[in-house]
């Protein structure tokens, strides 16, 4: 169990690391803009419980292998810049048929577009370091069971992230669903949001 002023800090910390710009974070606003609201709150959801493969490779130590290894930490950079670059080419050959006001989305959408979101964290190297380095510094030796203290905090950060993402993606929806009611919005969207994917990608690939 965490100490309340462990706990309270660690999440005073993970709230203003989430909210601050980011790379998920984006991809959450692109989403939800050019799809709707509940495909971005279900989008930002699986980069959320991304964290958790996260928190389970710092708790068992994995991390720490692929930190050390420059050929392994070379591959999930390059093979995640790649994934983020293929959704982005996806976007952008879309024809903006889907509205973002439109709340009939099949399942199969919605599964496929959490498990994206889910992979899209879930592969990025960037996260498992961050991981890495975050969790032990809100460890407390002293109390006891370490590795259930890092996972306590993993799941904290999993929980608001999931809020914060939710609430994102509901509001982006929002604007998406006023400006789909423009002839054309839609597939300017869809520019948009494969556009910032790409981005994210070659700046991962790129990243040294």
């Amino acid at each position: 169990m965490l100490a309340p002023e462990q706990f309270l800090g660690f999440l005073l910390a993970a709230v203003l690391i989430t909210a601050s710009p980011g790379p998920d974070n984006l991809m959450v606003l692109g989403l939800g803009m050019s799809k709707g609201r509940k495909q971005g709150m279900v989008f930002g959801l699986g980069c959320a419980l991304g964290c958790l493969s996260h928190t389970l490779l710092a708790v068992l130590g994995v991390s720490a292998l692929i930190a050390a290894s420059p050929i392994a930490f070379t591959a999930l950079r390059v093979g995640g810049g790649l994934y983020l670059v293929w959704l982005g080419y996806n976007a952008l050959r879309s024809q903006g048929g889907s509205k973002a006001s439109d709340g009939n989305a099949a399942p199969q959408s919605l599964r496929s577009l959490f498990t994206k979101g889910l992979v899209a964290n879930a592969i990025n190297p960037k996260v498992v370091l961050f991981f890495l380095s975050l969790l032990p510094q809100f460890v407390i030796p002293a109390n006891g069971n370490v590795p259930g203290q890092m996972l306590a905090l993993g799941v904290t950060f999993t929980v608001q992230a999931a809020i914060l993402f939710g609430l994102l993606g509901y509001f982006a929806g929002a604007i998406g669903a006023w400006l789909n009611r423009k002839p054309g919005a839609g597939k300017w969207l869809d520019r948009i949001a494969g556009t910032v994917f790409v981005a994210l990608g070659i700046k991962l690939i790129v990243a040294r």
